[in-house]
């Protein structure tokens, strides 16, 4: 039996003698074995099939990052990592090539190892394994490790107190679980402490007492201690399996400062925490087992608090404190300061359709396809529940449909742009753009080009600028589109600037335009030159030059809609931006357009209601034949409907 780090490892036989590949010489169609430093991860997610999802980007001392997608049908066999810095050992990992980029995904008898980065932590490895084999040469690995990342590496989005939290961030906090309340199916409230207090004053969900779930005298007694964070969407089914007294890391929690302005009460500014829906940015919930050095570190931290000393501070975040709070969030869920306190919304066709007869659902179904109708009913559900799902992108020509590319799928494609970028003299200075080359400061020194183009041989303003950026993290560009008028993220392949349709072709402030693959015909970014005289940078004009043919952002949902002779199932697609009045381009960059959306849903299909309280809504629906696997069926969408507040 041999026995290392306090572990019982493989029994019975002799040590077996890994081999471990460093990162730059990792080839396609490798199994292989490799030790990597954390550097971003995504905690165990259900993907869209019936597997948990885990994506862990690791590099090495060689300074070459390969992001690993690892699958499992339990996520509790997925490795366990807490925090970017933890050092990880894979097992057979299998390495595949993805846009170019070499990537690893787990294959048979995969297995992980997983040890806190910081250096002199014990080295206890996380696994699920029942046996598994450290000997003294993977310790020398890990403690080598951990030295150089500390030393070279920087991580951003580290775990911040609440005592240091600031309006308008986002960071990973590690705090104990003492209380939670389901709001709604998309929704739900956790609350949670880790032993300061914040600055500000804290946004308090008012919610039954009788909803939440944990020691009520507890959590009265730490009222001046804890936050309120919301978590939405697919983050719910974890927030829902927690038991109360957990530590756990929220990563990616969001804060917003909400100002209110009530007549009873002095006007105030409230934090506001928030999961968003999702997995951009890392965004989860990590359950700490007892035995993590974290979780027993906060422990003793929580112990040695004197709660006395905050029981009698004035606490203005609680629900008391202004009217605008006293609206139960666990009735519905509508204000995040953009509905501003319960206003009623209504639905109604458009004023063209307003003389039509309103026709029972069944008369719909029984009538012949296709036809128009005007209907009255109720919103009994709707899919998808987890509204991110349904923003899309539609080519309008080949009738494809694709989601959206998330902030971390972009942003390794313009880290693949960012290692290609070189200051290359054939690109720089022509005659319709002057160039710029930044020199980034990390270990393999590349390069940022921008191309600022010309307008009638003239630079312009920034406000009225097109540029074309080589290389670039998706913060570095999101940041840029806040002062130039157009970006258009390009490669350069053999001495010529190229697009990449695997990611935006141009981004104008909040809206990232996207373009079909398969009905693009691409022209060189020099075509650009022939829109140099115009007054402005249209979206349609630089497509056609550029020969891309544009994405259509969209929503597509699915309506069950009931009235008292039956019910349907209607589409929301091609009327949807009319239907909520909120531009699909941008919602997918612009947390209050979600959180607005959310709200109108919330509205139309309230939680915690009797069906028949539910709203009546007014909507146009077209009945049309469509063909889905070969066979012929009738649909029903919905067109020309709007939400309005009622007045």
């Amino acid at each position: 039996m041999a026995e290392d780090c306090g572990n019982v490892v493989r029994q019975g036989a002799p040590p077996i003698k890994y081999t471990y590949t460093p990162h730059d010489q990792l080839k396609e169609g490798m199994v292989t074995n490799l030790f990597g430093v954390v550097k971003f991860f995504k905690p165990p997610y259900r993907s869209k099939g019936t597997d948990y999802c885990s994506i862990v980007t690791v590099v090495d001392k060689t300074d070459v990052k390969i992001k690993c997608m690892l699958f499992s049908g339990n996520p509790d066999t997925l490795p366990k990592v807490y925090n970017a810095g933890d050092i990880v050992r894979f097992h057979r990992v299998k390495i595949q090539k993805f846009n170019d980029d070499i990537q690893g995904i787990n294959t048979s008898g995969f297995s992980a190892l997983v040890f806190d980065g910081t250096v002199g932590a014990p080295l206890i490895p996380r696994t699920s394994s029942k046996s598994y084999s450290f000997n003294s040469d993977d310790q020398k690995k890990v403690e080598l490790l951990r030295d150089w990342a500390a030393n070279n590496l920087k991580f951003p989005g580290s775990r911040v107190r609440l005592s240091d939290i600031q309006p308008v961030q986002f960071f990973d906090l590690i705090c104990q679980l003492i209380g939670k309340a389901e709001m709604d199916q998309a929704s739900y409230l956790l609350k949670v402490w880790d032993g300061t207090k914040c600055v500000s004053p804290t946004w308090k969900v008012c919610v039954e007492e009788e909803a939440i779930e944990g020691d009520r005298d507890f959590i009265r007694q730490l009222q001046n201690l804890t936050v309120d964070i919301l978590v939405y969407d697919n983050h719910v089914e974890t927030a829902k399996s927690i038991k109360i007294g957990s530590y756990i890391v929220i990563h990616s929690v969001h804060t917003k400062l909400h100002t209110v302005n009530s007549g009873n009460q002095p006007n105030g500014s409230y934090l506001e925490f928030y999961l968003h829906g999702g997995t951009s940015y890392g965004r989860g919930i990590t359950v700490l087992p007892e035995n993590n050095y974290d979780a027993q570190t906060l422990q003793k931290f929580l112990e040695s608090v004197d709660k006395k000393d905050f029981q009698n501070l004035e606490d203005m975040s609680s629900c008391e404190s202004a009217d605008v709070f006293k609206t139960p969030l666990g009735q519905e869920l509508l204000p995040f300061g953009v509905l501003e306190r319960h206003q009623e919304l209504s639905v109604t066709v458009l004023p063209a359709h307003r003389d039509w007869q309103v026709t029972p659902l069944t008369t719909v179904i029984q009538s012949k396809v296709p036809n128009k109708y005007r209907v009255r009913a109720q919103l009994q559900s709707f899919e998808p529940q987890n509204l991110y799902q349904s923003f899309k992108l539609h080519c309008t020509k080949c009738k494809s449909l694709q989601d959206v590319p998330d902030e971390d799928e972009v942003n390794i494609i313009f880290q693949g742009h960012e290692q290609n970028a070189s200051p290359n003299p054939n690109v720089l200075n022509t005659s319709w753009y002057q160039s710029v080359v930044w020199e980034t400061n990390n270990q393999k020194n590349t390069h940022i080009v921008l191309h600022f183009v010309k307008k009638n041989d003239i630079q312009q303003n920034p406000e009225d600028t097109l540029i074309m950026i080589e290389g670039g993290t998706f913060q570095d560009i999101f940041r840029l589109s806040r002062h130039f008028d157009s970006i258009i993220p390009v490669k350069c392949n053999q001495g010529e600037l190229k697009l990449d349709l695997s990611g935006p072709f141009l981004i104008q402030g909040n809206r990232w335009h996207y373009g079909c693959s398969s009905c693009s015909k691409l022209r060189n970014p020099e075509a650009l030159s022939s829109l140099c005289s115009d007054v402005s940078w249209s979206v349609s004009a630089i497509a056609k030059a550029l020969g891309v043919e544009p994405l259509k952002h969209t929503f597509v949902m699915c309506f069950k809609l009931e009235d008292e002779t039956g019910f349907l199932n209607a589409y929301l697609w091609n009327y949807s931006e009319q239907f909520f009045q909120i531009p699909a381009s941008e919602i997918f960059v612009d947390d209050k357009l979600q959180e607005q959306l959310q709200s109108i849903m919330n509205a139309l299909c309230p939680p915690r209601k009797q069906r028949s309280e539910y709203p009546w809504l007014e909507c146009c629906i077209r009945s049309y034949n469509a063909t889905n696997e070969g066979k012929q069926q009738v649909c029903y969408e919905i067109f020309d409907t709007i939400v309005t507040k009622r007045i």
